[in-house]
């Protein structure tokens, strides 16, 4: 039988989050029933429910950063069993049998992953995010939370952690590299946070040095301001890898200046604006521009396992189900420090 739940959906773009009943699916033999206790507020929630990602399917609730406690298992689910604490990210299934798949890259899978909201499920239904109260899975796609993490913590853990930790870990950043951080937001605030425990010499490159302390005490070495006069001079050639996390344009072939020669930009933040480069500015010194976009189930797991193995975690706001219209406008603001956090026990 499906099962009767609340959430926290949106009617149209510009409408007020309000309060909800839905339906999940039926679980299947090899689906997971969790019980929601925190979900986190990721920017892509905010453009994907204001259609500014192209339109969304209303009435929707978004949300792909969830944690929670696993309340069902279904006859042929053999990975968990109830009240172990998982978490769910941007993935909900895929067909498990492509090269992708088989391979650990779910979220490339050839013949399309299935999105945690705003896309059709296995049962022709529109996927509904974590801002509700459960949340029915295939089991392939949970990740156990090390009990070293609090839940409201590691929530925001399974999209803005992996999306800073695979590209960390893809190009071996590691102790004795000089690394730059691009924006210390949501993204930003973890890719510090990993890459230092990486062993890396961590500088938090910003427009000001209002985060400086801030940043220090998640592990950076130093904060740079970008807008001093002659900075892109005095500090070319001098990181190894940075690690872009603005979802704003900005002049690529300046920032890839820093880059040593053979040295990585990896951008996981997504502006809405077409940027251009010359290509002099990757031949010149053998750069590497690249995009990383979230993980594989099995990386995200090993991500979880690093960040409970150093003490890592999100730096978070609790919030209601009745503040997140409120809390929407304060992150495109850049009022939060770092990661809002939607305390479900408040439904």
């Amino acid at each position: 039988m499906p099962i009767t739940i609340k959430a926290l959906q949106k009617s149209g773009p510009t409408a007020p989050f309000q309060v909800t009943t839905i339906e999940r699916r039926d679980p299947r033999s090899d689906d997971v029933v969790i019980d929601i206790k925190a979900a986190g507020i990721c920017h892509s929630d905010i453009h994907t429910i204001r259609n500014e990602w192209g339109p969304a399917h209303f009435p929707l609730a978004v949300g792909h950063e969830i944690a929670g406690v696993v309340s069902a298992v279904g006859d042929a689910v053999t990975r968990w069993q109830v009240g172990d604490r998982v978490g769910v990210g941007c993935m909900v299934n895929s067909c498990g049998e492509c090269e992708m798949c088989r391979q650990g890259y779910e979220n490339f899978c050839l013949n399309g992953s299935i999105g945690t909201y705003d896309v059709e499920d296995v049962d022709g239904t529109i996927t509904q995010g974590g801002y509700s109260e459960k949340v029915v899975v295939n089991e392939r796609f949970v990740c156990r939370i090390p009990d070293a993490l609090e839940l409201d913590e590691a929530a925001p853990l399974l999209c803005a952690g992996i999306t800073t930790y695979s590209p960390i870990a893809r190009w071996d950043v590691r102790q004795g590299q000089k690394v730059a951080i691009l924006g210390l937001g949501g993204l930003g605030h973890m890719g510090v946070q990993i890459a230092a425990a990486k062993g890396a010499d961590v500088t938090v490159l910003s427009r000001t040095l209002k985060k400086a302390e801030v940043a220090k005490d998640l592990g950076a070495a130093r904060t740079l301001s970008t807008t001093e006069d002659g900075f892109f001079e005095q500090h070319a050639g001098e990181f190894d890898f940075i690690l872009n996390t603005i979802s704003a344009e900005i002049d690529l072939g300046k920032y890839l200046k820093l880059l040593k020669p053979f040295g990585v930009m990896a951008v996981v933040g997504a502006p809405p604006e077409a940027m251009q480069i010359r290509a002099g500015s990757l031949i010149g010194g053998n750069k590497v521009l690249t995009g990383s976009n979230i993980g594989g189930i099995a990386e995200t797991q090993q991500m979880l396992d690093f960040c409970a193995e150093h003490g890592l975690a999100a730096r978070i706001e609790k919030i209601g189900v009745d503040e997140v219209d409120a809390a929407y406008d304060r992150v495109v603001a850049g009022d939060v420090m770092f990661r809002f956090v939607i305390d479900t026990s408040t439904f």
